[in-house]
């Protein structure tokens, strides 16, 4: 990290809503945006944004339409995903020129799930200053809205598309002692609570969709629940936030005999594999500990 006195650029700069003028230091400026509601934007934010030589974001007409509604005009600059190799270089020598430089997302906070991450590497191992500028954020969001433990939480960001590399990620993830956020595309959701489902057992979770927009969702229920609402359902539109209790005790509870019997009676009614899928969905053992049961059942009852 560099000692060098962070340069003042831009002093008393006028920005609405009376608030106050501030002095930008030279340096990147991460800066958290609303992720819905336009209300949800910070008076350091804007104030920020205001003093800035220069706006990065990731959509400029998005971007515009935040700056529209509290009367702001920086210089803005595209970078992404699919230019930031290019530009990046540019704005690293707008750093070294003594600029104080802005980093904003389409909606949330920069880095979570979104550019950004390379540019403020690369600043901090050139020395320059780089200052968090916090706010809305749809993994906190969420998390707060979806009545599951706060206390302890992991953040997964977005699952693998393909299925056979999802299962085997949620495999790992369903030793983690905490809730688990999970960011997911509405066309995916179904079959990605699907092998929730099957790698974590039927725990309460929560789908949080077009979090401080207008069609506002919270769904709440167990696994079970969810993944046979959304397998009928039509396909959900806007941002989704998937949010999954930790581990419980619940399973814990079902004792070998309790098991036994609630399979003897499931193998009944049904095929192995429907019996595995009641049995773990009813009592939050993960499928692959029912189905070693079920098995060593099925043996006992040939002998």
């Amino acid at each position: 990290m560099s000692d060098q006195k962070p340069q003042k650029r831009n002093p008393r700069v006028r920005v609405p809503l009376a608030i106050d003028p501030v002095d930008l230091p030279a340096g990147l400026h991460v800066v958290a945006t609303p992720i819905g509601h336009l209300g949800d934007i910070t008076l350091r934010a804007l104030a920020t944004i205001a003093a800035a030589d220069l706006v990065l974001c990731e959509d400029t007409r998005v971007t515009r339409k935040l700056l529209d509604r509290y009367g702001l005009d920086p210089q803005l600059l595209a970078y992404h995903d699919h230019n930031a190799a290019e530009v990046r270089p540019k704005v690293l020598q707008r750093l070294v020129e003594g600029a104080a430089i802005a980093i904003v997302s389409d909606a949330g906070t920069p880095l979570i799930s979104d550019p950004g991450y390379k540019l403020v590497v690369a600043a901090i191992e050139a020395g320059h200053r780089v200052y968090p500028v916090p706010g809305a954020s749809a993994l906190l969001a969420a998390l707060v809205a979806a009545g599951l433990p706060t206390d302890r939480f992991y953040f997964e960001g977005f699952l693998p598309p393909k299925t056979g590399q999802r299962q085997k990620r949620i495999a790992l993830l369903a030793e983690i002692p905490a809730t688990l956020v999970i960011y997911e595309t509405g066309p995916r959701l179904g079959e990605s609570l699907a092998d929730l489902l099957q790698g974590l057992g039927s725990r309460p979770a929560a789908i949080c969709r077009e979090l401080t927009k207008a069609f506002e969702e919270v769904r709440r229920g167990s696994l079970a629940e969810l993944a046979a609402h959304y397998a009928e359902a039509a396909t959900p539109k806007g941002e989704i936030v998937v949010v999954i209790a930790p581990p419980g005790d619940e399973a814990k509870k079902v004792s070998a005999e309790e098991l036994d019997l609630k399979l003897k009676r499931a193998l009944a009614r049904g095929s192995l594999k429907d019996a595995v899928a009641e049995v773990s969905d009813e009592t939050g053992l993960r499928r692959r500990e029912v189905y070693a049961r079920a098995l060593a059942l099925a043996e006992e009852e040939k002998q």
